[in-house]
C-alpha cells in the first residue's frame, strides 16, 4: 500500500514537474510578448473615435502645449474620414512621427499618445530641452479606413464614393506604405500626407508598424521590436544618398535606440528581416513612404526642392489581423515604442545620436546572417 502511494506520488510530482518546465520553455519562447493562441479582445484596441477623443484631452489638459488639428484642407481618406495630426515643441528640429500606416497595427497609435500625453503634461529637464529644441508632428493614425477595418491595406474609392473594383469584380486594395513613388499616390491618404510632409520638411522621421512572431537568431527570445530602415544600411540605395549621410545616421538612430532599451526587462530587440529559414533579406523598397522621403522624391512637382530627410522604423511583434496580441502583453509593447521615440528625441537634441559608432549596426545588433536585399523588383543578392 506505502509502496503504491509512493509511486502515486512520483508519477503526480512527474507530471507536475513537466507541467512548469513546459511553461517555463513557453515562457522562454515567448516572453512578456503577445500570445500567439489567438487571444486578441478587440473591445481593448483604440479605435478611430477613440484616437480623436484622447487627442482633444490631451490638447485640453497640456493647456494648449500640444495643437491638435486635422488635414482637411489638403484632403481626407478614401472614405472621406478627416487625418488629426498633433504639433508639439517650439523648436527648429523638426520631427516627424507616425503611426499605423497599416490598420491592424493598432498599438503604434496608442504609443504616440502616451509619447504626446508625456510632452503636453510632464515638465522634467530632458522633456523640456527636447520640447525647446524640436518640433514633433505626430501622425497617431495614417490609415483611419483600413484601421477601422482592421485591414494592412485600405480600399480604394470612386468619385462617388463608392469601392472600385477589378476586372473580376473584387475591390481593389492598396498597401498605403508602398504608394509613395512617381507611379503610386493612388490613394488620397498618400496624397495628402506627401503635400503635408513637402510644406512641413521634416529633419527626421520615425515611422512605427508590427511585424509577425519571430525569435532573435541564435536564441529562443521572442523579439519584441526590430529596428530597421527601409533603404537598407549599405545596400544597393542608401550608400548613395548624400554622399553616405543617411547610411551613417540611420544607423546611429536604431543604434541608439538599441542602447536606450535593451536592458529593459523583456527587450529582445534585433534588425528587421523579411523571410524564414536561412533565406533572411533586408528590405530596399523605394516605393515606401520614409524611403521617399530619404530619397527627397519631387512628385507632381510638390517637392521642387528635393526635400529629404533620414528616417527609421521601428516593428513591435503581433497585430490585430492574425489574431496574436495578447492582453497582459499589450501595455509592454505600448511602452518599448514609447520608450524608444522619448529616447531617440533625446539623442538627437543632445548630438548624442551622432556621437555612435554607426558600425555598432552590423557588429551588436542580432541578425540573421544576410541572404540579400527585397527590392521593388525582386532579391538582390548580397555582393550586388
Amino acid at each position: 500500500m506505502l509502496k503504491r502511494l509512493w509511486m502515486s506520488f512520483v508519477v503526480v510530482m512527474f507530471f507536475v514537474s513537466a507541467l512548469f518546465s513546459s511553461q517555463a520553455n513557453a515562457a522562454n519562447t515567448i516572453p512578456g510578448g503577445p500570445s500567439t493562441n489567438g487571444n486578441t479582445s478587440m473591445d481593448s484596441m483604440i479605435t478611430y473615435d477613440d484616437m480623436i477623443k484622447e487627442l482633444k484631452k490631451i490638447e485640453h489638459t497640456s493647456k494648449g502645449k500640444v495643437e491638435v488639428f486635422t488635414l482637411d484642407e489638403y484632403g481626407k481618406s478614401e472614405q472621406n474620414r478627416s487625418f488629426y495630426v498633433a504639433k508639439v515643441g517650439t523648436g527648429p528640429m523638426k520631427i516627424w512621427v507616425q503611426a499605423q500606416i497599416h490598420g491592424d497595427e493598432k498599438l503604434t497609435t496608442d504609443a504616440v499618445l502616451e509619447l504626446l500625453k508625456t510632452f503636453g503634461s510632464n515638465g522634467s529637464e530632458d522633456i523640456e530641452k527636447i520640447l525647446k529644441e524640436t518640433t514633433i508632428y505626430a501622425i497617431p493614425m495614417y490609415n483611419p479606413d483600413g484601421s477601422i477595418m482592421n485591414t494592412r491595406t485600405t480600399v480604394l474609392h470612386d468619385e462617388n464614393g463608392q469601392p472600385r473594383v477589378d476586372n473580376r469584380g473584387h475591390a481593389m486594395t492598396i498597401d498605403l506604405n508602398r504608394d509613395w513613388g512617381e507611379n503610386g499616390f493612388q490613394a488620397k491618404e498618400s496624397l495628402v500626407f506627401y503635400k503635408y510632409w513637402a510644406d512641413v520638411k521634416p529633419d527626421f522621421a520615425v515611422d512605427l508598424h508590427h511585424q509577425g512572431f519571430k525569435t532573435v537568431y541564435g536564441t529562443n527570445d521572442s523579439t519584441s521590436m526590430s529596428l530597421g530602415v527601409s533603404l537598407a544600411p549599405n545596400g544597393p540605395t542608401l550608400p548613395s544618398i548624400k554622399d553616405g549621410l543617411y547610411n551613417d545616421l540611420t544607423r546611429q538612430m536604431n543604434v541608439y535606440v538599441y542602447d536606450a532599451l535593451k536592458d529593459y526587462g523583456y527587450m529582445h530587440i534585433d534588425r528587421y528581416q523579411t523571410g524564414s529559414g536561412d533565406k533572411r533579406y533586408e528590405i530596399d523598397i523605394k516605393g515606401g513612404v520614409v524611403s521617399a522621403m530619404m530619397m527627397g522624391l519631387n512628385y507632381d512637382n510638390i517637392n521642387p526642392t528635393n526635400h529629404s530627410n533620414p528616417a527609421i522604423f521601428f516593428e513591435t511583434k503581433g497585430n490585430t489581423r492574425d489574431g496574436n496580441l495578447g492582453q497582459k502583453s499589450n501595455g509592454h509593447l505600448i511602452k518599448q515604442n514609447y520608450l524608444g521615440l522619448k529616447a531617440l528625441l533625446y539623442g538627437l537634441v543632445t548630438g548624442e545620436v551622432e556621437k555612435v559608432n554607426p558600425n555598432r549596426w552590423d557588429e551588436e545588433i542580432p541578425t540573421y546572417p544576410l541572404a540579400g536585399y527585397q527590392t521593388d523588383s525582386g532579391i538582390v543578392p548580397v555582393g550586388y
